[in-house]
């Protein structure tokens, strides 16, 4: 078996049956849903990206033999996609994966599906929907947990990070606009971005921190970017950075 990949998902090629496997073919009157799986990413698997993450469903479907329905045209591609890129090395408590299938295929689909993913992603819950609905994201939280004991923020250190912390972030929501660089292509080019409308609220608690991030048309603020304007880095986090709540457009 061959595989084909481009833009983010991977096409079978040369199946047993001669064609591509799950689409639907000329002729093929099957019923169709769209299908909302909502699932948990965790542990290593947060270093997928966000192309490596659709080939794993993409693959779990070939194997639990969900015949996923592909687009139309010279190089059909799977009609399965995930909404709100995850950035590489974040864990999600509830990431959103839109698919296409045989309305047959949902009674059976969660507990098939289950079995083939690997120890990291949790499905919590399986659904159908209107074929027009659309999901569209408009803000998403963060929660960054700061170490407790050890390093830099044990004892003395950890009250010195605490205070700096607060001022920082007092500063940077009273602030008008908040420019960084941003790399934006492979080529290693370099604009100027303001990310302080992305902004929407940091809250800190002595060891959390939440950030409420505003997603629109012009982007949105990358969670190294915020790493950056609270003078943090990994080292300073006692677990991994976790997307907890998207909100999405009507």
């Amino acid at each position: 078996m061959q595989y084909r990949q481009g833009d983010g998902h991977i096409a079978v090629l040369n199946d047993k049956s001669g064609g591509f496997a799950g689409r639907r073919l000329p002729g093929d009157n099957r019923e169709t849903v769209l299908v909302i799986i909502k699932f948990t990413l965790r542990g290593n698997l947060r270093f997928l990206s966000h192309a490596e993450t659709v080939k794993v469903f993409q693959r779990a479907c070939a194997r639990s033999d969900i015949k996923v329905q592909y687009s139309q045209g010279f190089n059909p591609r799977p009609k399965l996609s995930l909404p709100l890129p995850r950035s590489v090395g974040i864990e999600v408590d509830e990431d959103v994966l839109c698919m296409w299938v045989p309305a047959a295929e949902l009674p059976t689909l969660k507990a098939r599906l289950s079995n083939q993913l690997p120890d990291g992603f949790e499905l919590l819950s399986v659904n159908s929907a209107e074929a027009k609905t659309s999901f569209q994201p408009k803000l998403a939280t963060y929660v960054l947990v700061l170490r407790e004991q050890g390093g830099v923020l044990q004892k003395k250190g950890e009250q010195y990070i605490n205070e700096k912390l607060k001022t920082r972030i007092k500063s940077l929501l009273a602030s008008e606009s908040l420019n960084l660089q941003r790399q934006i292509d492979e080529k290693g080019n370099i604009r100027s971005v303001d990310v302080r409308p992305f902004l929407k609220s940091i809250d800190f608690d002595g060891t959390d921190i939440t950030v409420e991030c505003n997603i629109s048309q012009a982007g949105s603020i990358r969670v190294d970017e915020i790493l950056r304007l609270l003078e943090l880095d990994v080292e300073h986090l006692a677990v991994p950075i976790r997307r907890t709540r998207v909100e999405w457009k009507n």
